[in-house]
């Protein structure tokens, strides 16, 4: 006697589907994280290329220094060197190079004819999320402006500006105070005076066209919604630059602000 073939309901049915959409979704987050995960690698691989253009100061050994009773820091700060005919080779948008004392943020700075090129494309102009490090298409490119906007993303590995808000939002995290920006004719030394979020259509993005009493009052304004205490004065004759970054929130970002210290 043969056994009867079970029949198939219309619960089965529906239940097969949901089966069948569920792996869908499961196989095209897979190959979306995938994809992600090859995007970042990219990006990391490329700027840890970029940095090989790049010497640090070599530091006084800290034998020498308690032989000799000596400071190990030189009295004149030292800034990375950069190979710009390298690097200009492979990007003639190249204006600078920026790096945070104490951090592993270290990047070449470009200028595009906007603001949107460089938010999808890095340094070598590949396409990817990390992007690149950029000003203000409207500033200046030799950073003389009051107010220079410096933009990069927020990346989840933490590279780009993906590690400002874990060191510049509480005093305990804070791992330096300076910011060097490079250029191919002066190296510039920025201190830090605020860190904050802000509206991203807010007026900290205001740029100024004289060192007059409203870039004052808007520096006293930047100084006094710092999430930290810096103890770093600022005068209307400054020379400052925002670093910006999103947040996760579209309505708004986290900057970081620092006045012009000096040109070595």
């Amino acid at each position: 006697m043969s056994r009867k073939k079970k029949k198939r309901t219309a619960g089965d049915v529906i239940r097969y589907i949901i089966m069948a959409a569920a792996l869908c979704v499961f196989v095209f987050s897979a190959v979306q994280l995938a994809g992600i995960f090859l995007e970042y690698r990219e990006g990391t691989e490329e700027y840890d290329r970029i940095r090989e253009y790049v010497e640090q100061p070599v530091e006084q050994e800290e034998e020498d220094q308690a032989l000799k009773g000596e400071a190990t820091q030189s009295e004149t700060p030292q800034a990375p060197s950069v190979d710009w005919a390298a690097l200009q080779a492979i990007n003639s948008d190249l204006i600078g190079w920026l790096q945070i004392e104490g951090t592993e943020i270290s990047y070449p700075i470009v200028k595009g004819t906007d603001n949107a090129y460089y938010l999808k494309h890095t340094f070598e102009k590949t396409t990817n999320a990390a992007g690149a490090i950029f000003i203000e298409f409207t500033n200046s490119s030799d950073f003389q402006d009051c107010n220079t906007i410096i933009y990069g993303h927020n990346m989840k590995n933490g590279s780009m500006f993906g590690q400002l808000r874990k060191y510049f939002q509480s005093q305990e995290a804070i791992p330096g105070k300076y910011i060097w920006v490079c250029t191919p004719q002066k190296n510039y030394r920025y201190e830090i005076f605020s860190s904050h979020v802000v509206d991203a259509a807010g007026e900290t993005y205001t740029l100024f066209s004289a060192h007059d009493e409203a870039f004052g009052k808007y520096l006293e304004n930047m100084k006094s919604q710092s999430l930290v205490d810096f103890n770093v004065g600022v005068s209307q004759e400054d020379k400052i630059i925002t670093l910006s970054t999103c947040t996760g929130n579209d309505a708004t970002r986290f900057v970081v602000q620092a006045r012009m210290e000096g040109a070595y």
